[in-house]
């Protein structure tokens, strides 16, 4: 029997052991990119539930893949993925929240509550059914086992709502109610920007471009070839001040990282945890089929795409849900096209397209996506309390 199967029968054992031990009512578990980092949606909930309710009033359970590197955590217990006390708090949560699909070693029991988060707001990438002759065969079978352990799938916008309903192997209830992690966009949080740029080693008098885009199939990063100091003096010049460029890759592209040429004014930023935060304290974005570009747009801060591949990228990898018309972001294919639509950016045009997009895709967001799933939650894991709680909330 080959290792791999045998670490399966293994975690197979424990859970069998461990669903047979009572669920704690208050227990949350939460992970984020299968327990790669502190992130995402279920991070917000997370910062909410601190920030709104007493301390025991639930007991949230956090598991990375890495537990020596999330030692800032303090205020959250955390567990090693995979671990045999992974699978204990796994088995004995009520809840269970995450932004990636589960795989067959979540083994949902009765009494559990899931709910799937998703990772974006909107998409301009097609996916899961909608893009299925992409997507591996053994992926497809796990997104359709997920869908139907799902209680509960967050929106935040009517259009994705209905590719929800569509193409996401699910027929149950849709939360209409925006996206948790996007709730940080609707605050003016002058401590949180400078905390953020304390941890980047920024001055808080720096301007900053977030360079964001998604990956290419066989990590080819050719795409990716941005003149960075013609760039920053093409901002300096439109906008004033001084700049610096931070880079994201994907995570997917970690071991191509170093390849970028990174210098005092252009920055890695590939391994900070949350992408929020990085888009939060910037002035402008580059992206380029990333949903990313979806949510910077309810900073309503100029975001331009750079996309030279665009023909090979819609034929050979992902179809999209829009024509590239249809956005309200700028596009350009050269180097070139992408400095001279900074310089013709026009604010005001901007904000009116942006509007006329939200309500396009009737967008759910109001910054208080948190804040209904949490009383959703209260009156799962409170059944016999449901008045009281909403009277408090």
């Amino acid at each position: 029997m080959k290792v791999k199967n045998i670490k399966k029968l293994i975690y197979l054992t424990f859970i069998y052991i461990f669903n047979r031990f009572p669920i704690k009512t208050n227990k949350i578990f939460f992970y984020s990119y299968y327990g790669s980092q502190y992130g995402c949606n279920p991070k917000y909930i997370t910062e909410y539930i601190r920030e709104n309710y007493p301390s025991d009033k639930f007991d949230i359970v956090w598991a990375f893949n890495h537990i020596q590197k999330k030692d800032e955590l303090m205020h959250i217990r955390s567990v090693k993925n995979m671990s045999l006390k992974y699978f204990y708090e796994l088995c004995t949560s009520k809840v269970i929240i995450t932004n990636y699909r589960t795989t067959d070693l979540f083994v949902k029991r009765k009494g559990q509550y899931y709910i799937q988060t998703w990772h974006s707001s909107l998409r301009l990438k097609q996916i899961e059914r909608d893009a299925e002759n992409t997507l591996p065969t053994h992926y497809v079978e796990m997104a359709k086992l997920d869908s139907m352990k799902c209680d509960l799938l967050l929106s935040g916008c009517k259009f994705s709502t209905d590719i929800f309903k569509r193409s996401f192997w699910y027929t149950g209830e849709i939360f209409e109610h925006g996206t948790p992690r996007n709730d940080l966009f609707f605050q003016t949080n002058t401590e949180k920007r400078k905390s953020i740029l304390n941890q980047l080693s920024i001055s808080l008098d720096t301007r900053i471009l977030l360079y964001a885009p998604t990956f290419r199939s066989e990590n080819n990063i050719n795409a990716y070839n941005m003149d960075y100091e013609k760039l920053i003096k093409t901002l300096q010049a439109k906008f004033g001040g001084n700049w610096k460029v931070l880079v994201r890759l994907h995570p997917h592209l970690l071991s191509e990282v170093d390849q970028m040429g990174f210098s005092e004014n252009i920055v890695n930023v590939t391994t900070y945890d949350d992408v929020q935060e990085l888009m939060f304290v910037a002035d402008v974005l580059i992206s380029d089929y990333s949903s990313l570009i979806f949510d910077f747009s309810i900073t309503n801060k100029p975001c331009f795409l750079y996309i030279p591949d665009v023909q090979e990228y819609t034929k050979s990898e992902r179809k999209l849900y829009f024509k590239l018309m249809e956005l309200p972001f700028l596009s350009a294919t050269t180097n070139d096209e992408l400095f001279q639509k900074i310089n013709d950016f026009n604010a005001s045009d901007y904000t009116k397209k942006l509007d006329e997009f939200s309500h396009k895709v009737g967008s759910f967001e109001k910054g208080r996506a948190s804040e209904y799933l949490l009383k959703r939650i209260c009156n799962v894991c409170f059944t016999d309390r449901k008045d009281e709680i909403n009277e408090a909330i």
